[in-house]
C-alpha cells in the first residue's frame, strides 16, 4: 500500500505532460455535451473507486 505513494508523483507529472487541460476539456465538449457528462462522471467514478481501492 504504500508503494503507491510512490507513483502518485510520477502519474501525475505524467498527466500534466502529455495532456494540457485546456485542449482534453475543448476536445469533449466538441464531441457534445452528453459525451462530456458520460466521460466526466466516469473520470469521478474512476478516481473514487482508485481511493477507495487503495485506502485498505
Amino acid at each position: 500500500m504504500k508503494n503507491i505513494r510512490l507513483y502518485l508523483p510520477v502519474l501525475f507529472v505524467l498527466l500534466a505532460v502529455t495532456m494540457t487541460s485546456c485542449d482534453v476539456i475543448a476536445d469533449i465538449f466538441k464531441a457534445g455535451m452528453w459525451t462530456a457528462l458520460i466521460i466526466i462522471v466516469l473520470i469521478v467514478a474512476l478516481v473514487g473507486w482508485l481511493f477507495s481501492r487503495f485506502r485498505r
